[in-house]
């Protein structure tokens, strides 16, 4: 016997319930996963109960649309929270930072020094040198007040 032909269903539908969770996996997107769980437990049933390939079809797709709208509704009421939600947010994680003026602010704007880098800023008036704490962004520019 060559090919899929002579192999046993179950090891057909645990296999590919491998290959889901392995691909969620690679592939981060929370919902392979349920697919993968939908497999393994028609793998499981086939190996127990003998249906027919057909059955076990109907059971998979019977499965992974429960596995993936109850997955869903879980995630929904359960949200996965980041561990550091301004990770990727430069503008959030500087409130709070001091900073110093490194070009005069003159009509409510100019430059800060944060870090290595050098920011358009929104204040009050400053001469450079000035140290201030950032408050807020807008857009792409800091918000700053002088340091009390």
């Amino acid at each position: 016997m060559s090919g899929l032909s002579g192999m046993e269903p179950h090891w057909f539908w645990l296999g590919l319930g491998l290959l889901l969770a392995i691909g969620e996996m690679t592939i981060p997107g929370v919902f392979l996963i349920w697919m993968a769980a939908a497999a393994l437990i028609t793998g499981f049933v086939s190996w127990m109960v003998p249906i027919g390939m057909p059955w076990q079809v109907l059971l998979f797709a019977v499965l992974s649309i429960v596995a993936v709208f109850s997955g869903r509704r879980w995630l929904r009421q359960h949200p996965v929270e980041a561990a550091d939600p301004k990770m990727n947010d430069r503008l959030a994680r500087a409130v709070g930072e001091v900073v110093t003026v490194c070009q005069v602010f003159a009509d409510g704007q100019g430059k800060v020094r944060l870090g290595d880098s050098e920011w358009l800023a929104k204040g009050p008036d400053a001469e450079p040198g000035t140290k201030m704490k950032v408050t807020g962004a807008d857009g792409s520019m800091l918000v700053v007040e002088h340091l009390h």
